[in-house]
Protein backbone atom coordinates (compact mmCIF):
# COMPACT_ATOMS: atom_id res chain seq x y z
CA UNK A 1 0.00 0.00 0.00
CA UNK A 2 1.31 3.43 -0.90
CA UNK A 3 1.80 6.12 1.75
CA UNK A 4 -1.11 8.49 2.25
CA UNK A 5 0.84 11.50 0.98
CA UNK A 6 0.69 10.26 -2.61
CA UNK A 7 -2.13 11.81 -4.64
CA UNK A 8 -4.87 9.47 -5.79
CA UNK A 9 -3.61 9.79 -9.36
CA UNK A 10 -0.23 8.41 -8.33
CA UNK A 11 -1.82 5.52 -6.43
CA UNK A 12 -3.89 4.61 -9.49
CA UNK A 13 -0.85 4.94 -11.72
CA UNK A 14 1.04 2.42 -9.58
CA UNK A 15 -1.29 -0.39 -10.58
CA UNK A 16 -1.12 0.34 -14.30
CA UNK A 17 2.56 1.24 -14.48
CA UNK A 18 5.34 -0.86 -15.94
CA UNK A 19 9.09 -1.06 -15.68
CA UNK A 20 11.19 -0.24 -18.73
CA UNK A 21 14.89 0.47 -19.37
CA UNK A 22 15.87 4.13 -19.12
CA UNK A 23 16.24 5.07 -22.81
CA UNK A 24 19.58 6.36 -24.14
CA UNK A 25 17.81 9.52 -25.30
CA UNK A 26 17.10 10.46 -21.67
CA UNK A 27 20.56 11.89 -21.04
CA UNK A 28 19.37 13.48 -17.80
CA UNK A 29 19.12 10.10 -16.08
CA UNK A 30 21.79 8.03 -17.78
CA UNK A 31 24.24 6.42 -15.34
CA UNK A 32 22.17 7.69 -12.44
CA UNK A 33 22.73 4.46 -10.49
CA UNK A 34 19.86 2.31 -11.77
CA UNK A 35 18.85 1.11 -15.23
CA UNK A 36 15.05 0.78 -15.19
CA UNK A 37 12.26 3.27 -14.53
CA UNK A 38 8.53 3.22 -13.92
CA UNK A 39 6.22 4.71 -16.51
CA UNK A 40 4.02 6.73 -16.32
CA UNK A 41 6.34 8.74 -14.10
CA UNK A 42 5.67 10.99 -11.12
CA UNK A 43 5.23 14.05 -13.32
CA UNK A 44 2.27 12.57 -15.19
CA UNK A 45 4.07 11.89 -18.45
CA UNK A 46 2.02 9.11 -19.99
CA UNK A 47 4.40 8.46 -22.90
CA UNK A 48 8.11 7.82 -22.81
CA UNK A 49 8.64 10.29 -25.66
CA UNK A 50 7.05 13.06 -23.61
CA UNK A 51 9.21 12.25 -20.58
CA UNK A 52 12.38 12.28 -22.68
CA UNK A 53 11.46 15.56 -24.36
CA UNK A 54 10.62 17.32 -21.11
CA UNK A 55 13.71 16.02 -19.32
CA UNK A 56 16.01 17.48 -21.98
CA UNK A 57 15.02 21.03 -21.05
CA UNK A 58 16.68 20.59 -17.63
CA UNK A 59 20.13 19.71 -18.96
CA UNK A 60 21.41 23.30 -19.28
CA UNK A 61 20.49 23.93 -15.64
CA UNK A 62 22.47 20.87 -14.55
CA UNK A 63 25.43 22.21 -16.48
CA UNK A 64 25.47 25.11 -14.00
CA UNK A 65 25.88 22.62 -11.14
CA UNK A 66 23.61 24.68 -8.92
CA UNK A 67 23.13 21.75 -6.51
CA UNK A 68 25.03 18.44 -6.19
CA UNK A 69 21.79 16.44 -6.04
CA UNK A 70 19.68 18.30 -8.61
CA UNK A 71 20.04 15.38 -11.02
CA UNK A 72 19.03 12.81 -8.41
CA UNK A 73 15.99 14.89 -7.49
CA UNK A 74 14.85 15.37 -11.09
CA UNK A 75 15.39 11.74 -12.04
CA UNK A 76 13.34 10.56 -9.09
CA UNK A 77 10.44 12.30 -10.86
CA UNK A 78 11.24 11.87 -14.56
CA UNK A 79 12.52 8.29 -14.24
CA UNK A 80 11.41 6.86 -10.87
CA UNK A 81 13.37 3.81 -9.83
CA UNK A 82 11.54 0.56 -10.49
CA UNK A 83 10.69 -0.82 -7.05
CA UNK A 84 7.51 -2.38 -5.70
CA UNK A 85 6.07 1.11 -5.24
CA UNK A 86 6.73 4.66 -6.34
CA UNK A 87 9.32 6.43 -4.20
CA UNK A 88 8.90 10.17 -3.91
CA UNK A 89 11.78 12.55 -3.15
CA UNK A 90 11.69 13.97 0.35
CA UNK A 91 10.61 17.54 0.93
CA UNK A 92 13.97 18.62 2.36
CA UNK A 93 15.77 17.53 -0.81
CA UNK A 94 13.28 19.40 -2.99
CA UNK A 95 13.66 22.56 -0.90
CA UNK A 96 17.44 22.35 -0.95
CA UNK A 97 17.56 21.94 -4.73
CA UNK A 98 14.92 24.64 -5.25
CA UNK A 99 16.70 27.17 -3.03
CA UNK A 100 19.98 26.70 -4.90
CA UNK A 101 18.69 26.32 -8.46
CA UNK A 102 15.65 28.62 -8.60
CA UNK A 103 17.83 31.80 -8.53
CA UNK A 104 19.71 30.53 -11.59
CA UNK A 105 16.43 29.78 -13.37
CA UNK A 106 15.23 33.28 -12.50
CA UNK A 107 18.30 34.71 -14.24
CA UNK A 108 16.83 33.44 -17.49
CA UNK A 109 13.23 34.33 -16.73
CA UNK A 110 12.01 30.88 -15.60
CA UNK A 111 10.32 30.53 -12.20
CA UNK A 112 10.46 27.31 -10.18
CA UNK A 113 7.60 25.30 -11.77
CA UNK A 114 4.41 24.67 -9.84
CA UNK A 115 4.56 20.98 -10.77
CA UNK A 116 7.70 20.73 -8.57
CA UNK A 117 6.07 22.40 -5.57
CA UNK A 118 7.99 21.07 -2.56
CA UNK A 119 5.10 20.84 -0.09
CA UNK A 120 3.62 17.93 -2.08
CA UNK A 121 6.49 15.66 -1.03
CA UNK A 122 6.84 13.83 2.31
CA UNK A 123 8.40 15.75 5.16
CA UNK A 124 10.71 12.89 6.01
CA UNK A 125 12.09 9.78 4.37
CA UNK A 126 14.05 6.77 5.46
CA UNK A 127 16.91 8.19 3.41
CA UNK A 128 16.98 11.94 2.86
CA UNK A 129 19.93 13.78 1.36
CA UNK A 130 20.86 16.96 3.17
CA UNK A 131 23.77 18.61 1.37
CA UNK A 132 24.83 22.22 1.25
CA UNK A 133 25.17 23.41 -2.32
CA UNK A 134 27.61 25.89 -3.83
CA UNK A 135 25.84 28.98 -5.10
CA UNK A 136 26.14 29.71 -8.80
CA UNK A 137 25.89 33.19 -10.23
CA UNK A 138 23.90 34.72 -13.06
CA UNK A 139 27.06 36.41 -14.22
CA UNK A 140 29.16 33.26 -14.67
CA UNK A 141 30.73 33.20 -18.13
CA UNK A 142 29.30 36.52 -19.23
CA UNK A 143 31.60 38.31 -21.68
CA UNK A 144 33.76 40.93 -20.01
CA UNK A 145 35.96 43.79 -21.13
CA UNK A 146 39.55 43.82 -19.92
CA UNK A 147 39.88 46.80 -17.59
CA UNK A 148 43.65 47.20 -18.09
CA UNK A 149 46.48 45.03 -19.31
CA UNK A 150 47.99 45.03 -15.80
CA UNK A 151 44.77 43.82 -14.16
CA UNK A 152 44.27 41.24 -16.91
CA UNK A 153 47.77 39.86 -16.37
CA UNK A 154 46.93 39.43 -12.68
CA UNK A 155 43.83 37.48 -13.68
CA UNK A 156 46.00 35.27 -15.88
CA UNK A 157 48.34 34.69 -12.92
CA UNK A 158 45.47 33.62 -10.63
CA UNK A 159 43.95 31.31 -13.24
CA UNK A 160 44.87 27.67 -13.77
CA UNK A 161 44.54 28.00 -17.53
CA UNK A 162 44.26 30.71 -20.19
CA UNK A 163 43.20 29.66 -23.69
CA UNK A 164 42.28 31.51 -26.87
CA UNK A 165 39.84 29.46 -28.93
CA UNK A 166 37.53 29.80 -31.89
CA UNK A 167 33.95 28.53 -31.87
CA UNK A 168 31.89 27.92 -35.00
CA UNK A 169 28.15 27.35 -34.95
CA UNK A 170 27.19 23.95 -36.28
CA UNK A 171 24.89 23.88 -39.30
CA UNK A 172 22.94 20.92 -37.92
CA UNK A 173 21.83 20.22 -34.39
CA UNK A 174 24.04 17.48 -32.93
CA UNK A 175 22.97 14.88 -30.42
CA UNK A 176 25.00 16.71 -27.80
CA UNK A 177 23.96 19.91 -26.09
CA UNK A 178 26.67 22.01 -27.66
CA UNK A 179 25.72 23.98 -30.77
CA UNK A 180 29.31 24.95 -31.52
CA UNK A 181 32.42 23.18 -32.73
CA UNK A 182 35.97 23.93 -31.66
CA UNK A 183 38.42 25.07 -34.32
CA UNK A 184 41.47 22.89 -34.92
CA UNK A 185 43.93 25.42 -33.53
CA UNK A 186 44.05 26.40 -29.87
CA UNK A 187 46.31 29.15 -28.59
CA UNK A 188 47.20 28.04 -25.06
CA UNK A 189 48.67 30.95 -23.15
CA UNK A 190 48.77 29.03 -19.87
CA UNK A 191 48.13 25.33 -19.37
CA UNK A 192 48.78 25.22 -15.60
CA UNK A 193 48.16 21.71 -14.24
CA UNK A 194 46.83 20.49 -17.59
CA UNK A 195 49.11 18.37 -19.74
CA UNK A 196 49.62 19.68 -23.25
CA UNK A 197 48.03 16.69 -24.94
CA UNK A 198 44.86 16.77 -22.86
CA UNK A 199 43.99 20.43 -23.18
CA UNK A 200 41.93 20.05 -26.34
CA UNK A 201 39.92 17.07 -25.06
CA UNK A 202 39.21 18.87 -21.78
CA UNK A 203 38.11 22.02 -23.61
CA UNK A 204 35.83 19.91 -25.83
CA UNK A 205 34.33 18.30 -22.72
CA UNK A 206 33.71 21.74 -21.22
CA UNK A 207 32.07 22.83 -24.48
CA UNK A 208 29.79 19.80 -24.27
CA UNK A 209 28.84 20.01 -20.60
CA UNK A 210 28.67 23.71 -19.81
CA UNK A 211 26.04 24.65 -22.38
CA UNK A 212 24.81 27.62 -20.34
CA UNK A 213 28.27 29.15 -20.10
CA UNK A 214 28.79 28.78 -23.85
CA UNK A 215 25.37 30.31 -24.50
CA UNK A 216 26.26 33.33 -22.36
CA UNK A 217 29.55 33.79 -24.21
CA UNK A 218 27.98 33.60 -27.65
CA UNK A 219 24.81 35.61 -26.97
CA UNK A 220 26.23 38.58 -28.87
CA UNK A 221 28.06 36.33 -31.35
CA UNK A 222 25.43 33.82 -32.49
CA UNK A 223 27.57 32.48 -35.35
CA UNK A 224 30.58 32.02 -33.11
CA UNK A 225 33.89 33.84 -32.93
CA UNK A 226 37.23 33.92 -31.17
CA UNK A 227 37.27 34.09 -27.38
CA UNK A 228 39.85 34.11 -24.65
CA UNK A 229 38.79 32.16 -21.55
CA UNK A 230 40.37 31.76 -18.14
CA UNK A 231 39.43 29.39 -15.36
CA UNK A 232 40.22 26.70 -12.85
CA UNK A 233 40.79 22.97 -12.94
CA UNK A 234 38.56 21.07 -10.51
CA UNK A 235 39.32 17.38 -10.80
CA UNK A 236 38.11 16.29 -14.23
CA UNK A 237 36.23 19.54 -14.80
CA UNK A 238 37.29 22.81 -16.29
CA UNK A 239 35.49 25.78 -14.77
CA UNK A 240 35.55 28.84 -17.02
CA UNK A 241 35.08 31.89 -14.83
CA UNK A 242 36.05 34.70 -17.23
CA UNK A 243 35.49 35.07 -20.96
CA UNK A 244 36.49 37.80 -23.38
CA UNK A 245 35.64 38.35 -27.04
CA UNK A 246 38.94 38.51 -28.95
CA UNK A 247 38.64 41.66 -31.02
CA UNK A 248 41.10 44.31 -32.16
CA UNK A 249 39.29 47.01 -30.27
CA UNK A 250 39.95 45.11 -27.04
CA UNK A 251 43.39 46.74 -26.80
CA UNK A 252 43.94 45.94 -23.12
CA UNK A 253 43.25 42.27 -23.70
CA UNK A 254 45.50 42.07 -26.76
CA UNK A 255 48.25 43.90 -24.89
CA UNK A 256 48.01 41.53 -21.92
CA UNK A 257 48.24 38.47 -24.17
CA UNK A 258 51.27 39.94 -25.92
CA UNK A 259 53.03 40.72 -22.62
CA UNK A 260 52.17 37.38 -21.02
CA UNK A 261 55.16 35.43 -22.37
CA UNK A 262 57.56 37.78 -20.57
CA UNK A 263 55.41 38.40 -17.52
CA UNK A 264 56.41 37.02 -14.13
CA UNK A 265 53.63 36.47 -11.65
CA UNK A 266 54.14 37.51 -8.06
CA UNK A 267 54.33 34.49 -5.78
Amino acid sequence: MLPSFFPLLQRDRHYSSRCIPIPPAMALCHNIGYDTMRTPNLLGHESLAEAVQQSTSWLPLLARECHPDARVFLCSLFAPICLDRFVSPCRSLCESVRDSCAPIMNCYGYPWPEILRCDQYPADHLIALMLSAPQASCQDCELEQASSSKDTLEIFCRSDFVVKLRLTRLKYSPISLSQFSLAAKLDVLKHGPLLGGEIRSRIELWLERDATCVRNMTRQHPQGGTFLVTGRVQGERLVVDRAYAWQRREKNLVAAARKWKRHRCRS
